[in-house]
Formats: structure tokens, sequence, C-alpha cells
């Protein structure tokens, strides 16, 4: 099913994302890696986007920025409730 120009295929850990518009159009491929193994096959792809978007922020690359300004695209990372729990139990 597509939503807003975003369709979710796939199965068994890989998932192909299709991103559609009238101007633009293409496939992004998330795939079982190296940094993927701690997550669910379920969610395997939001978890590698969002480690992605993680490790391109930290580049702090002005050519990189610039893209994202180009296009309109901003990240933050948010803690999850896994690391809230980690840091209140070390306190």
């Amino acid at each position: 099913m597509e939503v807003n120009g975003l369709m979710i295929k796939g199965s068994d850990g890989s998932k192909r994302i299709h991103l559609k518009c009238e101007h633009q159009n293409g496939v992004l491929y998330v795939v079982p890696a190296e940094a993927s193994w701690v997550c669910n096959e379920d969610l395997l792809h939001a978890h590698s986007i969002a480690g992605f978007f993680d490790d391109i922020v930290d580049l702090d690359d002005k050519n990189i920025q610039q893209i994202m300004q180009k296009w309109g695209i901003y990240y933050r990372a948010v803690k999850t409730e896994n690391s809230e729990q980690k840091e209140l139990g070390d306190s």
C-alpha cells in the first residue's frame, strides 16, 4: 500500500522503499548489514535508515549539510526508551 508517495515492500530482513511523486521516482534498498544485527527484521529498515542518518550527521561535512539543506532534509536523533532506562539505572 502506498502512503504519501512511500511504499515499503519486502521480507526476510530486506526491504525496498519506493519513493514516488510526479517529479522524482526511486527505490531505496535496505538489507541486513554489520550494524543492523541488533534489530528485528520487521524494523530493520527503520533501524538502518536512522543509523545511517546518525552517521551522516556525525560526519559534520559541509557538502552533506548543503545537500540536505537543498532538499529540506534535517535529522535529529531522539533517545530511545532503552537508552533512557539505561541512564536511569546508571545513576
